[in-house]
């Protein structure tokens, strides 16, 4: 799964030690988020959702589609 974290959280200036803050969690949590090294729990995802004001699905691309029964 694909994240937009790095680009939201600079478009508002703050350091990864920033976002961690407002949401409770270390700055060790948000760097293994944007590096794609850890998927973050729904209630993480939500939070980050409601911070930026953005769906779920515009922070986290997922590329994987449903086979199509026939």
């Amino acid at each position: 799964m694909e994240n937009r974290i790095r680009s939201f959280r600079e478009a508002q200036g703050w350091s990864q030690g920033e976002l961690a803050r407002r949401l409770g969690v270390s700055r060790q949590t948000i760097n293994a988020v944007e590096t794609d090294k850890y998927d973050p729990s729904l209630p993480l995802a939500l939070r980050l959702a409601k911070l930026f004001a953005e769906p779920v699905d515009q922070l986290f691309l997922d590329h994987w589609h449903p086979e199509h029964s026939r």
